[in-house]
């Protein structure tokens, strides 16, 4: 591991040699995500791209890359898209990244299941804004919207995001 690495521990993500406190999925750390399950799976996942809502900020790094009004994420396992940034309209089951809260304002996207997508492996493991403090996300990590910026300006594209399997629930 390198000091560059975002590496998953259970008091927080660890990048450039500071904690960073975070949330994980509502399901905690699994070594089998499924979709809809709400856990952040274990591995070595890489950030493979960033994305902004350039109607409310500033791109933090030059690799970023704008959401526009009708740009989806396609979650349906049954589809060919599943796992891959759509256009509306899009009739299989979706979702948002324009939001109307600011919770994917900056996004780090990460390489779980893609490109090539096993169906039902789970979608849409991304870097992004906190809910609130401690609140749980759907599979992805959240950090507070400062440390968020704080990060996506100083991290390369191709970076490591580390969730070590020891941090999986192994309780059956």
């Amino acid at each position: 591991m390198s000091r560059g690495d975002l590496v998953l521990t259970r008091t927080g993500l660890r990048f450039n040699g500071r904690l960073w406190p975070c949330s994980i999925g509502r399901g905690g750390v699994s070594a089998h995500k499924r979709e809809g399950d709400g856990a952040t799976p274990t591995g070595v996942h890489h950030i493979v791209g960033m994305l902004y809502r350039p109607d409310r900020v500033a791109p933090p790094a030059n690799w970023a890359e704008p959401i526009l009004p009708g740009d989806l994420w396609s979650d349906d396992p049954d589809h060919r898209d599943y796992n891959q940034m759509v256009r509306a309209p899009y009739a299989h089951s979706h979702e948002r990244l324009r939001r109307a809260d600011p919770l994917y304002d900056l996004v780090l996207l990460t390489d779980w299941n893609w490109p090539d997508a096993v169906a039902g492996r789970g979608s849409a493991i991304f870097l992004h804004q906190q809910r609130r403090k401690g609140f749980p996300t759907e599979g992805c990590i959240a950090v507070s919207r400062s440390d968020l910026w704080r990060i996506a300006g100083a991290i390369d594209l191709g970076s490591r995001l580390i969730v070590p399997p020891a941090l999986a629930d192994h309780s059956g």
